[in-house]
């Protein structure tokens, strides 16, 4: 069993050591606890619960969020759903929008607030993986005694936050559970699986905000990296990873930049890249008119002759 008295000795002597929190995120954690949110780890704290028609509104608000994240937490619950945990998806201010959990263990995670409509900030309820991964803006597992609050030590959690199409915090999924055996080990391999799923949600959020662009991935800066494009090769939005990878901010996205400038592709002059143009459309128009170029020439608005001039001039027969 873990002493609360000496957790709580052990968190205020942390959080006295600025060295500590430089090394240790849990340790930053802690000072910003103390220091910022005037936190006791000795009290404790129930996560606060939103009203019902606050609820409601809150999640109106994240409903497409929610939406887009369904599968992804059933998914990641089933493959915990026999051994004690419960899955949580919150909004950017740690609010629980939605969850999933055994019937058997709803009693136990109500009791210690892991549950809907309830408020899982670092401010209000000190360490814990929904709020400090919001608030340091990454993934983190807090097991156990690494919690501020010793009301909260016997939780084991991973979280990770889910940022929309322009790149900001929208959400945070989390895992949690309070079983006494779960090991450390454990929650390092659920962890992976919590940060998996939310980029996967991160990927659908992008993709329903640009339903009829082009999704390119940007192939060297890894799987996650997303720019959307519309049909005249200009770049309409890019998510977290490629604004990093390609130095991208709102400014340069709504100035209009052309995809092929932006991924360092073979650049043309102006004649050129007119003549690459005519030549897509043509070769567009003859597959879909399944190579009849008098219904090629329709589509294309051209005549017949026309389009048989532009075909020898532009090598395509």
């Amino acid at each position: 069993m873990l002493d609360s008295e000496k957790h709580a000795d052990r968190v205020y002597s942390t959080a006295e050591h600025s060295s500590a929190a430089a090394s240790s995120p849990i340790a930053a954690s802690w000072r910003r606890c103390v220091s910022q949110h005037k936190l006791a780890p000795e009290v404790a704290r129930e996560p606060q619960r939103l009203g019902e028609s606050e609820f409601h509104h809150v999640r109106e608000r994240s409903s497409f969020v929610i939406e887009e994240a369904t599968g992804e937490m059933d998914r990641l619950f089933s493959m915990t759903a026999q051994s004690g945990f419960c899955v949580l998806l919150t909004d950017e201010n740690g609010v629980v929008l939605d969850r999933r959990g055994a019937i058997g263990d709803d009693k136990d995670f109500r009791d210690f607030g892991l549950w809907s409509g309830t408020l899982w900030s670092e401010e209000s309820v000190g360490t814990n993986g929904i709020g400090t991964a919001l608030a340091d803006q990454r993934a983190s597992t807090i097991y156990r005694d690494q919690h501020f609050l010793s009301s909260n030590i016997n939780l084991s959690c991973a979280g990770a936050p889910i940022r929309d199409h322009n790149g900001r915090i929208r959400a945070a999924l989390d895992i949690s559970t309070c079983r006494d055996d779960t090991v450390e080990a454990t929650m390092s391999i659920l962890s992976s699986a919590v940060r998996d799923c939310a980029m996967r949600i991160e990927t659908n959020l992008f993709r329903r905000a640009f339903p009829h662009a082009r999704i390119v991935m940007v192939s060297h800066s890894g799987p996650n990296a997303l720019i959307a494009v519309d049909r005249h090769d200009i770049v309409l939005g890019a998510n977290r990873a490629a604004r990093l990878a390609l130095k991208l901010d709102d400014s340069r996205i709504s100035a209009g930049l052309p995809a092929a400038d932006l991924l360092g592709e073979v650049a043309s002059d102006d004649a050129e890249g007119l003549e690459d143009a005519e030549r897509a459309a043509i070769r567009q128009a003859l597959s879909r008119a399944n190579g009849n170029v008098s219904r090629a020439a329709v589509k294309l608005g051209i005549s017949r002759a026309t389009m048989h001039r532009k075909i020898r001039r532009l090598g395509l027969n």
